[in-house]
């Protein structure tokens, strides 16, 4: 019976690449992203190589349309076997601060993008994946491995999401369920914030961008091995 992997924050970078690596091991793949005009070039990439997927346009930050999306995606697919979480974009990079200006109004935009709207869906999908005893949740967040003050707000809540992460993985084992973390320690190839730094930044100073492909293998590695917590990717 084919399994369902849901990439959330599905975008040309880590997304499209997770969509293809699962797709090719025989996963349908539901993707999540802002709107339609983002989803639907992948959809028929995917098709085009034979990889069964759908849209599911959702802004991630409204949690009260989350048991809707979710809905929705089991209506189509059945099932989440795989939740696949890393939002990103532009965005992103216009709310990072400085560790010095941070403020607890600056932390409220990574608190709900990676902490409380992932909370809240894996509060809906894990005690579905735990009654089946089979089941992976995925984190994609950018490196908590070294510290980088330029990413003061985001820097400080992706620590928090890897701890509640870590934890988590702990507290699944011996239940069938899964829970790994990919570190991002670069700007993604491909991605709409590497096309967004690349137009506004001297290229001569930025770091050569990840291929998102390593990203995506780190993925299935942590899924299909079962064994790790995490991998740093950069």
């Amino acid at each position: 019976m084919s399994r369902t992997i849901a990439v959330l924050g599905a975008g040309p970078g880590f997304g499209r690449s997770v969509a293809h690596r699962f797709g090719r091991e025989g996963y349908r793949v539901a993707l999540v992203a802002r709107t339609a005009a983002k989803l639907d070039p992948l959809i028929a990439e995917l098709a085009a190589a034979g990889i069964e997927a759908a849209g599911f346009p959702a802004d991630l930050a409204d949690r009260a349309a989350l048991p809707v999306l979710l809905s929705a995606v089991t209506d189509r697919f059945g099932d989440i076997d795989v939740l696949e979480y890393a939002p990103a974009g532009p965005e992103w990079l216009s709310r990072q601060v400085d560790i010095r200006a941070t403020t607890v109004d600056s932390l409220e935009f990574p608190l709900n993008m990676l902490l409380r709207t992932p909370i809240e869906i894996i509060g809906r999908v894990l005690p579905g994946m735990l009654a089946r005893e089979r089941g992976t949740i995925l984190f994609g967040l950018p490196t908590t491995a070294m510290p980088i003050p330029q990413m003061g707000n985001v820097a400080t809540i992706a620590t928090a999401a890897r701890a509640y992460l870590h934890a988590l993985h702990v507290s699944l084992t011996g239940t069938g369920v899964h829970a790994g973390l990919v570190q991002v320690a670069g700007m993604v190839g491909g991605s709409e914030s590497a096309a967004f730094v690349q137009r506004n930044w001297d290229p001569a100073l930025l770091p050569e961008p990840l291929d998102p492909a390593r990203l995506a293998d780190a993925a299935w590695e942590l899924h299909s091995g079962r064994d790790e917590f995490e991998r740093i990717v950069g």
